[in-house]
């Protein structure tokens, strides 16, 4: 259960950071929490990140950082990678929205400020809502439920996720200015790929 507890935060944190800039509260939470920190070994060491005050850091650092790998060098959005035009699917025929449709998974445009559902942050943040029911059927006893949840987050790993953000990710870690989000993209990289080898041990696959 620990680790099922674990993957959720991960995801979480990975779609936080991945889909807007920091705001103040955020950048306290992983400057003060050792377990994040130890995911951020370039951004731990950087001077400006332990000698400048938040507000600072986030107005001439970290904010523009994220606008640069988000809005105007790089595209976080999957149908960008996959189809052929390279055009970003802002409709219903986007192939992420079904599987959200299926598990009650609503996405929030506005508070999200993305023009797709298959922005990166929106994707990690659908596996979380997964793990975090697996999390629930383990509390529960549902072994049957358990095991069907870890096939979707499988599927959507493979069929989605695994088929092009390690490619925005490699991009990000290649373009990024500050650690935290070469960090980050590092962090995704290694997750997703060994979160997958997890579920394949998992269902026995």
């Amino acid at each position: 259960m620990q680790n099922t507890k674990a993957r959720a935060n991960i995801y979480a944190l990975l779609s936080r950071v991945l889909l807007q800039e920091l705001d103040e509260k955020m950048l306290k939470t992983i400057k003060n929490d050792e377990n994040i920190l130890d995911f951020f070994p370039t951004l731990k060491e950087w001077a400006p990140f332990n000698e400048v005050e938040n507000k600072k850091l986030l107005e001439e650092y970290l904010n523009p950082d994220f606008v640069n790998l988000s809005l105007l060098h790089l595209i976080p959005y999957e149908t960008f990678y996959t189809r052929e035009d390279q055009k970003i699917e802002t409709g219903g025929a986007n192939p992420v929205t079904d599987m959200y449709s299926a598990y009650n998974f609503m996405v929030d445009y506005e508070a999200a400020r993305t023009v797709a559902a298959d922005h990166i942050g929106i994707e990690l943040e659908f596996m979380h809502h997964l793990v975090a029911a697996e999390l629930k059927a383990l509390e529960d006893g549902d072994k049957d439920a358990v095991k069907v949840l870890q096939e979707i987050e499988k599927e959507f790993l493979n069929k989605h996720l695994l088929q092009w953000a390690p490619l925005y990710l490699i991009n990000v870690k290649y373009e990024a200015r500050t650690p935290l989000y070469y960090d980050v993209a590092d962090m995704a990289l290694e997750f997703i790929l060994s979160d997958n080898e997890y579920l394949v041990k998992e269902l026995n696959i």
